[in-house]
């Protein structure tokens, strides 16, 4: 038997998350069965579940995928820039899709509360300490405490989520997101 290599398993790793991204995307959580899964991945549902435990596991790491992917960004560049990623991110709304069935599933089920809450520390975590450099740098206002600050901008970019996910127009949101980048920065001195 031939052995595979660790690219490999990661590129199938990877092939599975792509496909079951767009899968959950097109039909929620509940409408992507093990069997859309298999037509959306192109694998059967033992490769599927060789990587992921259940379809709840697969899920999970799509939107740990995603939290990383927008702490990352945080970190080098904040949570406005993620923001204003999104409303770039065109017709490819596959992660908010992601982010709707997170926010669902956590008010309605308790067990998947648990399970995510061990994961979605990252996003906020990288927002405060983003914050806090820019704090110490005195970039920041400083009449507002930095978890004040970071919930704002949390707060913002479920508003946001929401708004995109009503399918309502967001060609004119630039200038919205450069008022709460400015709400959050240091007075320019005069």
């Amino acid at each position: 038997m031939p052995r595979v290599s660790t690219d490999q398993l990661a590129a199938r790793r990877q092939q599975i998350l792509t496909g079951a991204r767009t899968c959950f995307a097109d039909h929620g959580y509940e409408g992507a069965t093990v069997r859309r899964l298999e037509e959306y991945t192109g694998l059967s549902r033992g490769a599927i579940f060789h990587y992921f435990r259940d379809k709840e596991a697969l899920f999970l790491a799509l939107a740990e995928q995603d939290a990383t992917r927008m702490a990352d960004v945080v970190a080098e560049q904040g949570l406005v820039q993620v923001m204003r990623d999104l409303l770039r991110g065109g017709s490819d709304r596959s992660w908010l899709g992601t982010r709707l069935e997170v926010s669902r599933r956590l008010r309605t089920e308790p067990e998947f509360q648990a399970r995510w809450q061990e994961h979605s520390g990252a996003l906020t975590a990288a927002t405060r300490a983003r914050l806090e450099r820019q704090a110490a740098a005195g970039a920041l206002r400083d009449d507002v405490p930095v978890p004040v600050l970071a919930q704002y901008l949390e707060l913002v970019l479920e508003g946001l989520v929401s708004h995109l996910a009503m399918g309502l127009p967001a060609d004119d949101l630039g200038p919205v997101l450069d008022l709460v980048e400015n709400a959050v920065r240091a007075p320019l001195m005069r």
